[in-house]
């Protein structure tokens, strides 16, 4: 499907719970469902949405249906840098598991089971968010000291590996340094996952510059196998997990406008909203507004 034809199938309303399936549920993470098909889990991507890692009481509609067609995009993209968790055929693995609803299968994928890695591998090629933060308090991000005089949304000389810890539910995630990184998965995983996020990282940067548009930075999460091997799961470059913006209006010393969620966080930080459960509902010219920026990432990555 391109992305006006799944623009066309978006539903009207947020999706927020997954109801009715005949399969065991064993698992909910901030935005997804997750089922065991005995041989394979299925992953349905709701509408719901998070922000500072506390899941907001209004969801944006269709938001499911487009982060999963772009984070099936992107593993067909970077199928020849690294496995994904993706079964192949999913449109034959749907029919076979009786997954009939077009809506459902729009928004769900059938994966692999894997061992999550329990770190949240981040990489920034830019200067924003969480990590110009901690960069204006000491110059620093992850333990990794940057040049002195970086301006807001600058873009670094070299991508970095920023990761934080993964937080239960209704948490919040915490940056870690290289030798917490190590301590918590082990050293040779961890340079393994250093790298390949640094790879993917620059990989899509340059892919989404070919399309217009900016990646400041995104966080992966990979999976192992019985023998160890790496594979790349969940999401992958949405703008849940990734911070994108036009590079038309991309400039140096300010937060630029972007396709992501960081215009619903703008709106949190400016009604002083202190970032604990419960979250406030969201006015519908927000709900309106994130979605068509969701929209718009669509359209401009896949085409």
């Amino acid at each position: 499907m391109n992305a006006s034809q799944i623009a066309a199938a978006l539903p009207e309303r947020a999706v927020l719970t997954i109801e009715g399936l005949p399969f065991p549920h064993v698992a909910s993470g901030k935005v997804r469902e997750i089922f065991d098909l005995g041989d394979a889990l299925l992953l349905v991507a709701t509408d719901r949405l998070s922000a500072f890692d506390v899941i907001l009481p209004d969801g944006i509609p269709g938001k499911g249906a487009i982060l999963t067609q772009i984070s099936n995009w992107w593993f067909a993209q970077t199928e020849g840098l690294i496995r994904n968790h993706l079964l192949p055929d999913q449109a034959g693995e749907f029919d076979r598991r009786g997954i009939t609803d077009p809506d459902l299968r729009l928004r769900s994928m059938v994966v692999k089971k894997l061992k999550t890695a329990p770190i949240e591998c981040v990489a920034r090629g830019y200067i924003i968010g969480s990590g110009w933060s901690s960069y204006q308090k000491d110059g620093t991000v992850c333990g990794i000291t940057l040049p002195p005089g970086l301006k807001q949304a600058q873009k670094l000389a070299e991508p970095i590996f920023t990761p934080t810890t993964k937080a239960p539910k209704g948490q919040h995630d915490e940056p870690i340094d290289d030798a917490e990184g190590r301590r918590i998965v082990g050293g040779e995983l961890y340079e393994t996952l250093k790298a390949k996020s640094l790879e993917l990282y620059r990989f899509g940067h340059e892919k989404a510059l070919a399309a217009g548009v900016i990646l400041a930075d995104t966080k992966f999460e990979f999976g192992t196998d019985q023998d160890g091997g790496l594979w790349l799961i969940d999401e992958v470059l949405t703008p849940d997990s990734s911070r994108y913006w036009p590079t038309d209006s991309y400039a140096p010393g300010q937060s630029p406008p972007s396709y992501d969620k960081q215009f619903v966080r703008d709106h949190l930080l400016a009604i002083h909203w202190d970032q604990k459960p419960p979250a406030p509902h969201l006015p519908a010219d927000v709900i309106s507004r994130t979605r068509d920026k969701y929209l718009t990432a669509l359209k401009a990555l896949i085409g």
